[in-house]
């Protein structure tokens, strides 16, 4: 019996003492219709992801980062009801959810004063890897209170975790290498801040040529509303689709 090479089932070789095989399984194709802008769309169910990015406490819970530097995080929170109710059914479906969250390293040596910049314009206050005044987390530092996903999404052991440190969860990190390796060309888009992390890893996404989807009440910012109008627009227009998690429920129970 051949032995099987690979950790993703469908990009397998199989192997013995005597010969190789790469002749990859190729998973049946599983239509996946629903509602869509600017268009209405069919995917692959087989060949999709649903992508996560930022749901984490510093950027959602009250007594996170942006909440404890009087940024109102209400919008946040928002998509917290709508992927608690989808995710579930994408798993089930046998769809992956990957976790895309913002993760420092402990001496920021990830992070170029460009980035720091961003969010300790003036070089004092509480930016990226500083303690939160509260229970002391350091902001977004990986592996603490700060970056973890609030808890009102539990994160599946069939779950992907990707840290990323940039607006786009593609650059340095291993993301396009493990969508790669699964055979996955549909993405599907929720998190926060939609105008920010999310457009940039979507357009990134779409840059290496893999199909983008955002699901609007699965996203939302913080920003003011002209930024998710636009937002809106230009993944319409330019970058993929939108669509809502009761179409893509409705899609799934057929």
């Amino acid at each position: 019996m051949k032995n099987p090479l690979g950790a993703a089932p469908n990009n397998r070789w199989l192997a013995d003492a005597k010969s190789v095989s790469t002749v990859r399984r190729a998973p049946k194709p599983r239509p996946l219709r629903f509602a869509a802008r600017p268009q209405n769309l069919t995917v692959d169910a087989a060949r999709s992801a649903m992508i996560v990015i930022d749901m984490q406490n510093d950027f959602c819970h009250p007594d996170g980062w942006l909440a404890g530097i009087g940024v109102d995080v209400a919008p946040a929170r928002r998509p917290i009801k709508p992927l608690a109710r989808l995710l579930p059914a994408l798993r089930k479906a046998g769809m992956p959810v990957v976790w895309v969250n913002w993760g420092n390293r402990p001496d920021l040596l990830n992070l170029s004063p460009s980035l720091l910049h961003v969010y300790k314009p003036t070089g004092k206050g509480i930016g990226l890897g500083d303690p939160l005044p509260k229970n002391k987390a350091r902001v977004l530092q990986k592996d603490s209170w700060a970056a973890a996903v609030v808890d009102e999404l539990p994160i599946d052991a069939r779950d992907i975790r990707v840290d990323k440190f940039r607006m786009s969860g593609f650059w340095d990190t291993p993301l396009d290498s493990i969508l790669r390796n699964m055979k996955i060309d549909t993405l599907f888009f929720g998190g926060v801040n939609a105008d920010q992390c999310v457009l940039c890893t979507l357009q990134d996404a779409n840059f290496l040529g893999y199909d983008c989807v955002m699901v609007e009440d699965c996203s939302a910012t913080t920003s003011p509303q002209f930024c998710w109008d636009a937002t809106l627009y230009n993944v319409r227009q330019c970058f993929g689709f939108t669509t809502g998690s009761a179409a893509l429920l409705k899609g799934l129970a057929k």
